[in-house]
């Protein structure tokens, strides 16, 4: 079944980066507090790239889990739920397999490398797809609004 783009919209650049402050927040609502207890105050006043094993699961893998549970059971993260959207199949508008999440979330880096411009390809992209997106076959939607009475 294609995608039904009569009753959904692609969610655009803004409202993809509220979403993403929204995970941001939260992220380090749980990770400061964490991180703080176990190294210090020196922690954020610090060059070290890494300070050991709970600051790599804290900052890395932690919320890479976090992001893949809410994907995969939710189709989005708590931002994205916070402004209505979803994940869904380029194609068929379904919950996107396990597979394409995983290439999505790496596909992260991908847009992260170059200055930020996969991210900011969501902007120009007809479908509102970043590369992590092109890369996954995905694209992020939410019901379309209705104007006027």
């Amino acid at each position: 079944m294609p995608l039904d783009t009569s009753e959904l919209e692609y969610v655009g650049f803004w409202p993809r980066v509220g979403a993403s402050l929204i995970d941001t927040v939260l992220v380090a609502m749980i990770a400061w507090p964490v991180l703080t207890a176990v190294y210090g105050r020196e922690y954020w006043t610090s060059d070290a790239l890494l300070h050991g094993p709970v600051d790599f699961l804290v900052s890395w893998v932690l919320p890479a889990v976090a992001v893949m549970v809410f994907w995969v059971y939710r189709q989005a993260t708590p931002g994205k739920m916070a402004i209505g959207a979803r994940i869904v199949d380029a194609g068929s508008g379904a919950a996107p397999t396990g597979r394409r999440l995983f290439v999505r979330y790496l596909g992260y880096y991908v847009s992260t490398l170059p200055l930020l411009l996969g991210f900011l390809w969501v902007a120009f992209d007809p479908r509102k797809q970043g590369w992590h997106d092109k890369m996954a076959g995905t694209v992020v939607v939410r019901p379309r609004r209705r104007g006027g009475p």
